[in-house]
């Protein structure tokens, strides 16, 4: 069962107006179980690129051990609050990580894992105007649940994907309430290449809205998607070029495209991939403002976060802690796939936190 939990400590303020001497530790952090926290976002919460945000509240969830040293877990843009196995969603987005006796044990930690703004609320269904928002505004809703539940100091932040520039984003704005970034497949900017694929993506999903074919564009464009995820290699192994009977009808690895396209249409909205594909394409951070250590973890097959990026990264990072660089036949998708080496990385990282 899901418990969707307000403490009742103070008033949600801004959190760089609170002194970590000031934050005291929330009741929820000692309660046993996973259960959601549920906390006000203030009227007026000022974005980035000019306006306000209108979502009611940040949605997070904690697992794993009560009292622990606290690992905040964020991945890619279709990742949310369920991390971890549950009775009622199945399986959660990083299972292979996270989990009793997983690299991120949830014997010795406390994770934090939240849902990205902009939320799914009662009417996530209908078209709605996209939201213009950065992964700084994303950092500091983050902030808001860490001051809420008391959090003085969080003892890793790792972050995949998009949320490995969250991370980023969290380091650069708050240099002292993480002891150590794990930024897996991201880098301080988004690849020219990359914003032209997501690109071509958010045209597909406005021309579904223009026409009424939602359902459509946002299967289109997860196909298209899918195809900058992985390598020419994976394809290559798994469909052959066997052609069909007549034209028109489809390839191998196009079925393989069309179910994943099916199966994604219930995972989000036109204008919440609109505004979350944006905010990827946004994304900038100066990689000399972050001050705590930092693991990256890249792969130098991975066609959307270029491992040539990730070394100007490390270049620039003034506290690298190491940097691993590894071939994987999944490319992007190579933390979902590589768990015996995500494993390996992650167990070495997180060995010496104090518990």
């Amino acid at each position: 069962m899901t418990l969707a939990l307000i403490d009742p400590i103070d008033p949600v303020e801004e959190p760089a107006c609170r002194p970590a001497s000031a934050r005291r530790p929330s009741e929820l952090l000692s309660r046993d179980g996973a259960h959601d926290v549920v906390v006000p976002i203030p009227d007026g919460f000022p974005l980035d690129f000019g306006g306000t945000l209108n979502q009611k509240q940040i949605v997070g969830r904690l697992h794993g051990k009560a009292g622990a040293p606290l690992i905040v877990v964020a991945g890619g843009i279709s990742a949310d609050r369920y991390v971890h196995r549950t009775e009622t969603k199945g399986l959660g987005w990083w299972s292979g990580a996270v989990g009793v006796r997983a690299p991120i044990d949830l014997t010795r930690f406390r994770v934090l894992a939240f849902d990205f703004a902009p939320d799914f609320g009662p009417d996530a269904k209908d078209a709605k105007p996209p939201l213009t928002i950065t992964t700084q505004d994303q950092a500091r809703l983050l902030a808001l649940l860490l001051d809420h539940l008391g959090v003085d100091k969080v003892a890793a932040f790792i972050g995949c994907s998009y949320g490995g520039m969250i991370a980023l984003a969290f380091g650069e704005l708050f240099p002292d309430w993480a002891e150590q970034l794990v930024v897996v497949s991201a880098a301080h900017r988004p690849h020219p290449l990359a914003t032209a694929w997501r690109g071509i993506q958010r045209r597909i999903l406005q021309l579904g809205l223009e026409t009424g074919r939602v359902d459509q564009a946002v299967g289109l464009a997860r196909e298209l998607a899918m195809t900058t995820y992985r390598t020419p290699d994976e394809f290559g192994e798994r469909f052959d070029s066997e052609a069909p009977s007549h034209a028109g009808q489809a390839y191998p690895v196009c079925d393989y495209l069309q179910a994943r396209g099916r199966a994604y249409r219930d995972r989000t909205t036109p204008s919440r991939w609109l505004s979350l594909s944006d905010s990827i394409d946004r994304h900038r951070v100066e990689p000399e403002a972050i001050t705590a250590p930092v693991t990256l973890i890249g792969f130098t097959t991975d066609r959307l976060c270029p491992i040539d990026d990730m070394r100007e990264l490390a270049a620039r990072l003034p506290n690298l802690w190491r940097f691993e660089q590894h071939p994987s036949l999944y490319g992007h998708d190579a933390f979902l796939k590589e768990d015996v080496l995500v494993a390996e990385i992650l167990t070495s990282v997180l060995k010496d936190i104090d518990q």
